[in-house]
Formats: C-alpha cells, structure tokens, sequence
C-alpha cells in the first residue's frame, strides 16, 4: 500500500484480517527524541508471522534493517532505506516501521512540509506532513497501514501539530489493486479517518486539478491559536505568491 502516493495494503475494510493479538511496550529514544518522547513497538501475530510496528524508529535502527524489495514504489528499495534514514535525522521528522524480522515491510513518514509548496512557504512552526505510506506487496490486506497510523498518531508529541495528508489520484495504485478511482479515494478516506483525520476544502492548485483529490488534516490538540489561524488562512487564497 502506498500514500500518496499509493497504499496497497489500504484495503482496510474490504479484506479478512489475519490480526489476532496485540501487546505493547515502550523503550526510550535517544538524541533528537530524548525526555520528551518514547518509542512505542505493537507486535502483530498475523497469518503472515510475527509483525513488529515501531514510532518513531532511530535513523541508527533503520540503517540496522534490511528492506524488503517490494518496497519501490517511489525509487529502488535500498534507496527507499536511505531516504527513511533521512527523514527520521531530521529535526522534525520521524518515522514509523513495520517489520517481519530484522527487515522493513511497511512505513509512514512525517516531515515539515516542502518550502516550495503552499503549505511550507508559510513558515508555521507547527504544520507537519505525512508524506508517504507504503506497505510491501507481499504484506497487504493483513490491515498493516491502519496499524502503523495508530501507532503514529498514539504519540502525544502529535498534539502539537496540525498533520496533513495530500492526497493525488495519480499516485494511487489503481492498476495493481483493480480499484477505480472512486473506490480507492473511499479507501484512502477510510485510512486517514482511523486516525482521526478529516477531509478539508481547499483552492490548492494540485488538489484541486482533479475531484478525486484530496486534503486530510489533523489538528492536535495543543496546537496554539495562532498556529491554527496561520493554517486556516492557508486553505484558500485568490492566488499563491
């Protein structure tokens, strides 16, 4: 499943799941995350194996990880595990893993939006993307993607952002999951709602350029005013300067 980019394994109500049993734990990160944040690990007893879903995951850990070659939906998968160690180096970005063993099969990251885009150009301290899920081929339909966004969003540091998912049709994997396009926007709906993210009406350019588009936002809950104002007027401008 991939976001946004195309999430195979989104078909979160339209399959069996083979989930059986969840516990946790928690283990405390260390540099960037250090007093104010905790690692959470889910482990998932499917009819896959053991799946371990961890958040965030250190940059040391993924470069520890092997990855599962199904995972090139974006670009090769042992350059899809660097840019992982990338983004969970950043300041503000972090990342979250599913893994069968010593290998990733699954991620979501999060970052500051791009300082070219709308959303990035505004300099709010408190906006932060989901920029990509994806979930390897072999590893869909066991609600895997619906895992790692609890995991992602069960982070208390997620209140103090307003989180957005842009989502466009044309990075949706319409032919390897034989959905339309109607069809797959409901799937991707339903996966962004499980975390309590809801669609908003925006004059974006891209989002805008096709229906089937859509903004999915968060709004934590300890975002201040300002912040949520700075967003508000975001959404729609007469035209982007």
């Amino acid at each position: 499943m991939i976001k946004g980019r195309t999430e195979g394994e989104l078909f979160s109500d339209v399959e069996n799941y083979a989930v059986k049993e969840f516990t946790a734990e928690v283990t405390p990160v260390t540099p960037a995350y250090a007093t104010t944040r905790f690692s959470t690990i889910q482990i998932m007893h499917t009819a896959k194996g053991l799946i371990s879903v961890e958040g965030p995951t250190l940059s040391e850990k993924i470069n520890s990880l092997g990855i599962d070659d199904g995972m090139k939906a974006f670009r090769p998968a042992w350059r899809q595990k660097e840019a992982l160690v990338e983004i969970a180096g950043l300041e503000d970005g972090w990342v979250v893993t599913a893994c069968r063993g010593e290998a990733i099969i699954g991620y979501i990251t999060f970052h500051p939006p791009g300082e070219f885009e709308r959303w990035g150009r505004a300099g709010i301290r408190e906006l932060l993307e989901l920029g990509a899920i994806e979930v390897a081929p072999g590893y869909r339909n066991i609600r895997l993607g619906r895992e790692m966004m609890k995991v992602a969003f069960a982070d208390p540091v997620m209140e103090n952002y307003v989180v957005i998912s842009t989502e466009y049709y044309w990075h949706w994997d319409l032919d390897g999951t034989g959905l339309n396009v109607w069809e797959y926007q409901a799937v991707m709906t339903r996966l962004m709602e499980s975390a309590g993210m809801v669609k908003r009406d925006t004059d974006e350019q891209e989002i805008s350029a096709h229906p089937a588009n859509m903004l999915m936002v968060r709004v934590g809950n300890k975002v201040s005013p300002e912040a949520v104002a700075g967003f508000e007027r975001l959404l729609f401008r007469k035209k982007e300067g």
